[in-house]
């Protein structure tokens, strides 16, 4: 007899790529200024997807997907302060007409990452109006955008932003708090004696923490404005933090999914009419397990993701999931663990969540930021000389999932 986990009418099947990482050719941004300084790889044409994204979009179509989740680049779109570039609003609403044509729903999020140059140089996210400047670049693109598209997300995954650029020095602006930068030292590409280090930083970090959620919380007032009706969220990394019996780890789990997940929600989700999660990673305090591991040196976990759900769900807002995959070279695990992340959405639903999506991440292999283009996540496979596309084995293992509407074993 077979079994079927089979998931509600509507449900969205599909992937996400960010700009930067795919699109190439953006060079007034900090991630491009700190490859030019050595202190992560150089990024270049990346795959292109900026000239290449129709033919990128009916691969979409070929695996079924319904939906795909893209970013919108800040710095080509605001290159100097207050001056907004109407050519590339342009170029995006022929991104969103390209996904319309082939019947994918675009979900946009409005800021992955990376900044304009004239924004990041006089402080970014540590300046006191930086809310306010971020609103006012969410407001003009959703003006532009919001006949188009009727998703938007305001920021991605705030507390990975902050930390690695303001505790562990890994991204832009490479600010650490001393002992704390060790993650990355051995990534080509990464140079120690280039970060800005001091305690400090971190009295930065917890200020640009309060200013991201400031930022999100105005973002959504300035979309609602000029997109009106438009469905707003935040994108949130969840962390799993869990513990085996001892008091003390779940002592320990508890404070660390506070810390890392409900700190930042609790100031934000009034103002998400749905939130958007990511999840790769888990921490058990006293877990003696062993499990394989990905081209990331990350646990095989993919179970972890209905605690993550679960986690974020107690907000009682829609949930859909941004973004979960696997750095998998060879393809011999992606097309399992896709399954196990399907397998812990329906749990997930079946215990109350109400959770309304999925997005691979990614569709392509991209510029996985500090580790340049090593890791390789995509469902369709780069040949960076060539750019040839060519799609993994794993990918169609997702699209009869898709075409079955859940998992039918």
């Amino acid at each position: 007899m077979q079994s079927k986990r089979i998931f509600p009418e509507g449900f969205y099947w599909g992937s996400a790529t960010s700009s930067f990482q795919t699109e190439g050719g953006v060079e007034n941004m900090d991630w491009a200024k700190g490859a030019k300084e050595g202190r992560v790889p150089m990024i270049g044409r990346a795959c292109d997807f900026y000239n290449r994204y129709e033919s990128d979009f009916d691969i979409v179509k070929e695996l079924g997907h319904n939906c795909h989740r893209i970013s919108i680049e800040w710095a080509r779109v605001e290159p100097e302060e207050g001056k907004f570039d109407e050519n590339e609003i342009q170029h995006y609403l022929k991104v969103l007409a390209a996904m319309r044509e082939r019947r994918i729903k675009p979900f946009i999020t409005i800021w992955h990452f990376s900044l304009p140059l004239w924004f990041s140089e006089s402080g970014g996210f540590e300046r006191s109006d930086s809310p306010e400047i971020f609103a006012r670049f969410c407001g003009y693109v959703a003006k532009k955008l919001g006949n188009d598209c009727r998703h938007f997300s305001t920021i991605n995954e705030p507390t990975v932003l902050a930390s690695n650029g303001w505790v562990r020095g890994t991204w832009p602006p490479f600010k650490e708090v001393p002992g704390m930068g060790w993650a990355l030292s051995n990534v080509p590409g990464h140079q120690e004696n280039k970060k800005d280090k001091g305690w400090r930083n971190l009295f930065l970090y917890l200020r640009v923490l309060k200013n991201l959620a400031r930022a999100h919380n105005a973002a959504y007032d300035a979309i609602k404005k000029n997109a009106f009706g438009a469905e707003v969220s935040i994108v949130h990394h969840i962390i799993l933090f869990h513990a085996n019996w001892n008091p003390i780890n779940k002592f320990k789990a508890w404070f660390m999914n506070w810390f890392w997940t409900h700190r930042f929600i609790k100031q934000v989700y009034k103002k998400c009419d749905s939130i958007g999660v990511n999840y790769y990673l888990h921490k058990k305090f006293g877990g003696t397990e062993t499990y394989a591991k990905t081209d990331m040196n990350w646990d095989v976990y993919p179970e972890g993701l209905c605690g993550a759900l679960k986690m974020v769900g107690r907000y009682g807002k829609p949930l859909w999931v941004a973004e979960a995959g696997v750095a998998d070279a060879d393809d011999d695990i992606r097309g399992d663990y896709i399954k196990g992340l399907v397998s812990c959405m329906y749990t997930a639903i079946e215990q109350g969540v109400d959770l309304r999506g999925y997005m691979y991440w990614s569709l392509l292999d991209n510029y996985e930021l500090a580790h340049g283009y090593d890791k390789r996540f995509g469902l369709v496979e780069i040949d960076y000389d060539t750019l040839e596309r060519k799609i993994r084995p794993s990918a169609y293992v997702y699209k009869q999932i898709i075409e079955n509407n859940g998992l039918v074993e």
